[in-house]
């Protein structure tokens, strides 16, 4: 698989079919998913990998698996893909997640400036979008250091919460090509 983006530290990558199971294993932990819904099967989360490759075969692009330069870990992932609901469908959406043991590195600004880069060169999106719930302050806090805004106007309910769940509100950043 051939890499996208590589920096001093970490590599994005199209993911392998093997990738699944250090996935899950990186990510799928109470304190990585809490902002998510929680631990899920581990099925569901291998299914990722086949997610990801159509939509890097469909777009060029997706969320990229982080692979940590020096010794080849899975740190998570961080890349694009189409918005799929409320008022981002459509819209380029950066995303990341990233194992626990990695916070507080800069692993996840540089692999989000790294993909925003990517994403001027390659895209002719006039804007990338993020979202995130209100209470995963790392995950905006990050929105606002790479310098996107906050776009009240593009919050929305997720669907795959009820409307009254402590995940449904979803807020939305974004960033206007420089």
């Amino acid at each position: 698989m051939s890499v996208a983006i590589e920096t001093q530290r970490m590599r994005l990558r199209g993911w392998r079919d093997e990738d699944g199971d250090a996935f899950v294993a990186a990510t799928n932990t109470a304190e990585v998913m809490e902002h998510l819904g929680g631990v899920e099967d581990p099925a569901v989360l291998k299914a990722a990998v086949a997610r990801q490759q159509a939509l890097l075969a469909a777009n060029g692009y997706c969320f990229w698996i982080i692979e940590r330069v020096d010794d080849g870990a899975v740190l998570g992932f961080c890349g694009l893909k189409p918005g799929e609901v409320g008022p981002i469908a459509d819209e380029v959406e950066i995303g990341w997640r990233l194992r626990a043991d990695a916070w507080g590195q800069g692993y996840a600004r540089e692999a989000a400036e790294a993909t925003l880069d990517w994403a001027w060169a390659n895209l002719d999106a006039p804007r990338v979008v993020a979202i995130t719930v209100l209470g995963n302050v790392r995950s905006w806090g990050l929105m606002k250091r790479l310098g996107m805004r906050r776009r009240k106007d593009l919050d929305f309910a997720h669907p795959r919460f009820p409307p009254d769940h402590p995940l449904s509100w979803h807020i939305c950043y974004a960033m206007d090509r420089p």
